[in-house]
């Protein structure tokens, strides 16, 4: 049975935070979707990627035709280094997480690159019935938690982390996505996401774009801009928190660094 969208919100067609957020809530549905469809393991994983990228190639090209797209499926033609709008997406952030269910881990990203910087931006966590958003950014609630909380790969956190959470007198929180991880701190679930391990621009410009809406520091660890939109798409280190940690969290790093 071929999948549905439905039509975008009236508003999405001049409303770049609408269209974003659609598309990436309607991605999300098609991937549940997958899950239900009795495939497991790689399988499973292949189809959700394809999926999802196939139905968010096809509704950019139908909402907005004249903009480039940048897609972790995708083959990067580079014609997006001529374009004044790029979209920058990760069809499925989190494959393994997809693939383990019920995890709720794993997300789609869905951002604008516009002149220069990012503009617009949804992470969709399906599992969870949630699009995080630019055009309604989370409200981020003084921290429920007595000590600072770090997000970290449930599979591989990188070793600096562990000092660094000594540092601040931390605790770790181990979980799927990148994407879910930066979303985490928005959500007062953790206070900080710090990553030197290696990404891509679609690993984190979506959630980036969400968390700066939210008020949230980011930067690269070296307390530099995270740029979007570049002729080499690797940007290897991230840093999302609150920003009442964020000296602190850059102090370590320039004094320790990460390996």
């Amino acid at each position: 049975m071929t999948f549905d969208p439905g039509a975008p919100p009236v508003e999405a067609a001049t409303d770049d935070h609408v269209l974003a957020t659609w598309l990436a809530t309607v991605a999300g549905e098609r991937l549940l979707e997958v899950r239900q469809e009795g495939l497991e393991g790689r399988e499973l994983k292949d189809a959700g990627d394809l999926a999802a990228h196939e139905l968010l190639m096809g509704l950019l090209a139908e909402h907005r035709p004249d903009d480039a797209v940048l897609s972790e499926e995708g083959k990067d033609d580079k014609v997006r280094l001529s374009r004044s709008r790029v979209w920058i997406i990760d069809p499925l952030d989190g494959t393994r997480e997809f693939s383990e269910v019920p995890r709720e881990d794993w997300a789609v990203h869905v951002a604008l690159w516009q002149d220069g910087d990012l503009v617009a931006g949804a992470v969709a966590q399906p599992a969870l019935g949630e699009t995080f958003n630019t055009g309604h950014p989370p409200v981020v609630p003084p921290s429920s938690s007595d000590r600072p909380r770090i997000a970290v790969s449930r599979s591989r956190p990188p070793a600096f982390v562990d000092a660094l959470a000594t540092e601040l007198g931390a605790e770790l929180v181990p979980m799927g996505s990148a994407g879910v991880k930066m979303i985490s701190v928005t959500r007062d679930v953790t206070d900080a996401y710090v990553h030197a391990g290696g990404q891509y621009e679609w690993d984190s410009a979506a959630p980036v774009a969400v968390a700066r809406a939210a008020g949230l520091f980011t930067s690269r660890v070296d307390g530099s801009p995270l740029r979007y939109n570049q002729e080499d798409v690797y940007l290897p280190d991230v840093v999302v928190c609150r920003p009442e940690l964020a000296e602190r969290i850059l102090a370590f790093i320039a004094e320790h660094g990460t390996d």
